[in-house]
């Protein structure tokens, strides 16, 4: 009976150490995962923000274009060859994609 009640005992001093080793697994989580994440999507905003007419976009499904009207319903009409227009949203907008178009068009001049 003795050997049982050994086995049922907690160890002393274990609910502190559990408690920091929960909380350093919540600042990892944050650092890695939460605030890259929230970085990246204030970016995008501003970027979406910025655009005017005349830029040379890509939106996430591979559609190239010029921006050729702003509305203020968060749209745009993009011409995506001459006279030919197709209204998108602006959450449709790549960040990536459009900085590497731009980037691409800058080292050609």
């Amino acid at each position: 009976m003795q050997t049982l009640n050994i086995f049922l005992q907690a160890p002393a001093g274990g609910g502190m150490s559990n408690l920091i080793i929960l909380v350093m697994m919540i600042l990892v989580f944050w650092l890695f995962m939460i605030r890259p994440q929230a970085k990246k999507a204030k970016q995008q905003k501003q970027f979406m923000n910025n655009i005017q007419k005349g830029d040379k976009i890509v939106t996430i499904a591979g559609i190239h274009g010029t921006v050729n009207k702003i509305n203020e319903d968060n749209t745009m009409s993009l011409e995506v060859s001459p006279g030919s227009y197709i209204k998108i949203e602006k959450s449709a907008l790549s960040m990536e994609w459009t900085a590497n178009i731009n980037k691409v068009t800058e080292e050609k001049k």
